[in-house]
């Protein structure tokens, strides 16, 4: 078993698309990079580059997840499985950030089938608890931009995990105040939400179409 400090020197590491192998620091890559068992052209099933619940081969050129996936691109791994992967984020926002991948590629998360989903989640305890250890935090967020307005940059689906700190003000809307939520405002949101996950014939016409509330 490697020590603490081996340890957080892998989780410093970042992952560097950009960087083929073989070249740049030798030394660091041959210590984080490993190629991944899903290369192009294998066979179906829960691992490599075969399908998953409908999901698609690991693709695209342009892909960065995907290149990391077939091998063609190093990403420093922390973790492994036939469905997903863990790697450090490239750009991280604290020592440890990392990204939890599936293997077969997915735009969005909507676009994610739920089995895969599962997957990745039920990795996210046994993860973050290692992350947190080796980084020494004892907090984390858990994020999923889903969508470019949302921070989507890399079309294939992934969670953050970033370690947190106290104090640390990772995010400028920590310093905001919140406001409470206001019934009359959102009565109509809450009928078309349920509309939504539940359709019926008449559609959301038991309250007035929702709209956003003024900024005050």
């Amino acid at each position: 078993m490697s020590s603490p400090p081996r340890r957080l020197a892998v989780l410093r590491s970042h992952l560097r698309p950009g960087v083929p192998a073989g070249e740049g620091d030798r030394r660091d890559v041959s210590a984080g990079v490993s190629a991944s068992p899903c290369a192009a052209g294998s066979g179906s099933g829960g691992g490599g580059g075969g399908e998953v619940a409908g999901g698609r081969k690991a693709e695209g050129k342009g892909c960065v997840f995907c290149r990391i996936i077939r091998g063609e691109a190093p990403a420093f791994k922390v973790y492994e499985d036939d469905v997903c992967l863990c790697i450090l984020d490239s750009h991280p926002l604290a020592p440890g950030h990392s990204l939890i991948i599936p293997k077969c590629h997915f735009p969005s998360l909507e676009a994610t089938p739920p089995p895969v989903v599962a997957a990745m989640c039920s990795k996210v305890p046994f993860l973050s608890n290692a992350i947190m250890k080796a980084t020494q935090c004892d907090s984390f967020n858990m994020v999923v931009n889903n969508g470019a307005a949302a921070g989507q940059v890399i079309f294939h689906t992934h969670f953050h995990i970033i370690p947190r700190r106290s104090g640390d003000k990772l995010w400028p809307t920590e310093s905001l105040r919140r406001r409470s939520i206001e019934p009359n405002e959102t009565s109509g949101l809450v009928t078309c939400i349920k509309e939504q996950l539940y359709p019926s014939p008449e559609g959301c016409n038991d309250e007035p179409p929702y709209s956003l509330p003024k900024e005050r």
